[in-house]
């Protein structure tokens, strides 16, 4: 009798100690997956900068995924479910990007990613995503290092690789311009276009007169400005988020620059046309091409009071969230087939953009746009 009793307590304690083993494993296993419950909301992590240089750009593409997930959820969620969307402010910055991505992914238990917007937030969340395994598609980031950061990283908007090509030849044979005077912020942005700007201009025949960077906080701008001006070229590439901008394009005039100025894609924001006023005008830069938005976007905006700040990155983020809940309308929150079906993506028509994914994530294809600052506006040249 006390044999038996040992037994069964030594049967009852391998039992426990089976169902513990089990559910850790399931445990583990939830949280390679985003820990997704199969009950209640689908998390849906977002990190773009909610504060700080290019708060104006964050704040409208939050805006955007908040049109869309509204959208989503009023036509009744995916397979019933509500999509729920957590907003972290990755400040255009590594380290505040690194705290966001964390807490989204070992926290909130996202199952996927849309962001970041700047290169320096994606670049420092990749790794976080990849290791995790959760999708991370960025409608903004161009920085060509993305390309190679893993096999859950995406994004809707083409790699530097296109607009500094575009730049360059934009510069060259358009413009006729072949002395430039570069301008740059030590950010991966800014040192990803500019490395690809400055050999397309060489190669093309054109000469840098000058190259001179600042730091993306920076707020005087005047010692490089001098140098470049000191160069004598005939046309200034000027790479900067806003804040920085609106400094620089007032001490450009303000140090007497009188050549043309030309930028990037982050310079599609009216707050930098409005902040720098006048010292803007005529100031052109290059950036992704992006279908007219229908008017019920543009109305859906407005009622988020987001509508003066529409931008290019806005229906792509707005895209991004539409994408996977499609997908997860047929493939459900596995993490794993969620990146497979984006591999597929192909000729996908969304408002901002139509879009085919290569075999590394980016877009197979680019096209660019000129626009320019003019009165406190941004009007599209061509």
């Amino acid at each position: 009798m006390v044999s038996q009793l040992k037994m069964s307590k030594t049967v009852k304690i391998i039992i426990w100690l089976i169902v513990i083993v089990v559910v850790i494993a399931i445990g583990v296993s939830l949280s390679k997956k985003g820990g997704d419950t199969g009950t209640g909301p689908i998390k849906i992590g977002f990190v773009g900068p909610l504060t700080g240089d290019a708060a104006g750009i964050g704040e409208n593409l939050r805006a955007a995924v908040e049109v869309a997930r509204d959208e989503i959820n009023t036509a009744g969620g995916v397979k019933g479910r509500q999509i729920e969307v957590i907003f972290e402010d990755g400040q255009c910055d590594p380290k505040a990007a690194v705290n966001a991505g964390n807490k989204l992914v070992s926290v909130d238990k996202v199952v996927a990613i849309v962001g970041g917007l700047c290169s320096s937030e994606t670049l420092a969340i990749t790794p976080i995503a990849e290791q995790a395994k959760i999708p991370l598609v960025s409608p903004a980031s161009t920085n060509p290092k993305i390309t190679e950061a893993g096999d859950y990283i995406f994004r809707f908007v083409p790699s530097d690789l296109f607009q500094g090509k575009f730049a360059a030849e934009y510069l060259l044979k358009t413009m006729k311009k072949d002395k430039v005077g570069i301008l740059y912020c030590l950010s991966d942005w800014c040192t990803g276009i500019e490395s690809v700007f400055k050999q397309n201009f060489v190669d093309g025949g054109g000469k840098i007169v000058a190259e001179e960077g600042y730091q993306q906080d920076s707020r005087d701008l005047r010692s490089q400005i001098t140098k470049v001006k000191a160069a004598n070229p005939d046309i200034v590439y000027f790479l900067g988020y806003s804040d920085a901008s609106i400094v620089g394009l007032k001490q450009l005039q303000e140090l007497g620059v009188k050549v043309p100025i030309f930028g990037g894609d982050a310079w599609d924001d009216v707050k930098i046309a409005e902040g720098a006023g006048k010292a803007a005008n005529d100031a052109m830069f290059s950036v992704t091409a992006a279908k007219e938005y229908a008017q019920s976007f543009v109305d859906a905006m407005k009622a988020k009071n987001a509508d003066k700040e529409l931008n290019t990155y806005s229906g792509r983020g707005y895209d991004i969230l539409k994408v996977f809940a499609d997908i997860m309308g047929r493939v459900g929150v596995d993490s794993t087939k969620i990146k497979v079906e984006l591999y597929k993506v192909k000729d996908y028509q969304g408002i901002a953009d139509t879009y085919t994914l290569d075999e590394k994530g980016d877009l197979s294809s680019a096209n660019y746009s000129i626009k320019k600052f003019q009165n406190g506006k941004i009007i599209l040249v061509q």
